[in-house]
């Protein structure tokens, strides 16, 4: 069995003086609540498939602030894929190039930009948590490795990410 290990086994050249100042002027970081409501520019980081707990089919879209005194944070809206859901569930994620079903299965193309509209809703329990109120395609960061002329502000297709 391995012995545990040591601050000084893992720090070096003398860091681990500085280490325990740093722990000891160091604050520790507060609990990320929702966040605020209202407009946030966001850069979509991903979308993934999912079931409630309940069993109810969804999409998850994880999204990072771009923008202002939170950016950095994060926040996630669901789409549901219920019949009675599905028309404002094709309706929102078009905006963002998702036209299929499986187009939901692959990675999302890098650097979509969305602007949002966040409040906040409480459960039963009393937890907060954000809830989308709008959501709109922003546009497409510019790929810094495109060949000129390319990748620059232009909406994703619906042909992104589709194998021929």
């Amino acid at each position: 069995m391995n012995e545990r290990k040591r601050l000084s086994d893992i720090l070096h050249n003398g860091e681990g003086e500085d280490f325990r100042a740093r722990w000891e002027t160091t604050a520790a970081a507060g609990d990320f609540g929702p966040l605020p409501p209202g407009e946030y520019s966001c850069r979509v980081l991903g979308g993934v498939l999912f079931q409630s707990k309940q069993g109810t089919p969804g999409f998850k879209l994880s999204m990072q602030v771009t923008e202002g005194d939170l950016a950095g944070r994060r926040c996630w809206a669901d789409w549901w894929l219920t019949p009675a859901a599905l028309p404002m569930t094709k309706r929102d994620l078009a905006k963002i190039g998702i036209t299929t079903p499986e187009q939901m299965e692959r990675p999302l193309p890098p650097g979509i930009l969305v602007r949002v509209k966040l409040s906040l809703r409480r459960d039963d329990d009393g937890n907060e948590a954000n809830k989308l109120k709008h959501f709109e395609c922003a546009g497409v960061e510019e790929n810094p490795f495109a060949p000129d002329g390319e990748g620059k502000d232009a909406p994703p297709s619906d042909t992104e990410g589709k194998q021929p």
